[in-house]
């Protein structure tokens, strides 16, 4: 008779896990991270590079855990699974977008990141209506490749300057823009796949 009077409504128990669940606190710090990092960038000289690629790196590696550990626990709700691309993608515009501002993506890989950039908003589009109509784009291999590779080229060109004073020469910046433009190509391949599958539902809507 007692257990009632203490019963806690499911909803509001619901909506409080979700917020404390320890995958989703790690995308909340990967959202926080963004503006630090894009601050490190005006700080003088190359501690400010360093300080980047350590927020980038550890941001990364929030980036694979919440996952982990979202399946480890089962510990998947629907606002992790809205939050975390959003989370991925605000940390990658804000690296592409700032390392094009400083200087270290040139006007020619500029090129690359606006393709990686357009496919990740398209791709965001294409995701929300395939939702809508039930039909579900598995991730490929190729796809977490590219991902991988991104996010090291990335890693690469915020090291930038303070990573080439240590190897000599522009090294560390030139391995950051093949990986780029790898990535590029990659990511138009890669991004096919959800155009295919919406293909026949778009010209449906048509």
């Amino acid at each position: 008779m007692t257990a009632n009077n203490d019963t806690i409504p499911t909803g509001s128990r619901s909506g409080r896990d979700q917020l404390a669940a320890l995958p989703n606190l790690l995308t909340y710090g990967r959202i926080a991270a963004v503006p630090l990092f894009v601050a490190c960038f005006f700080i003088e000289g190359h501690v400010g590079r360093w300080l980047a690629l350590f927020i980038f790196v550890a941001a990364s590696v929030t980036d694979f855990l919440d996952g982990y550990l979202a399946r480890a626990f089962d510990q998947h709700s629907s606002l992790g699974r809205m939050l975390d691309p959003i989370a991925d993608k605000l940390l990658v515009a804000a690296a592409l977008l700032v390392l094009t501002f400083v200087g270290t993506i040139g006007a020619v890989s500029l090129w690359a990141a606006l393709v990686i950039l357009s496919r990740e908003i398209l791709v965001s589009g294409l995701r929300e209506f395939l939702a809508e109509v039930r039909v579900s784009v598995p991730v490929s291999r190729l796809a977490k490749w590219k991902t991988a590779l991104q996010m090291t080229a990335i890693g690469f060109l915020v090291a930038g300057p303070a990573g080439d004073a240590v190897t000599g020469g522009e090294l560390v910046t030139r391995i950051g823009v093949a990986g780029l433009w790898i990535a590029a190509v990659l990511t138009l391949y890669t991004g096919y796949d959800y155009f295919r599958a919406s293909y026949r539902y778009l010209m449906d809507d048509a």
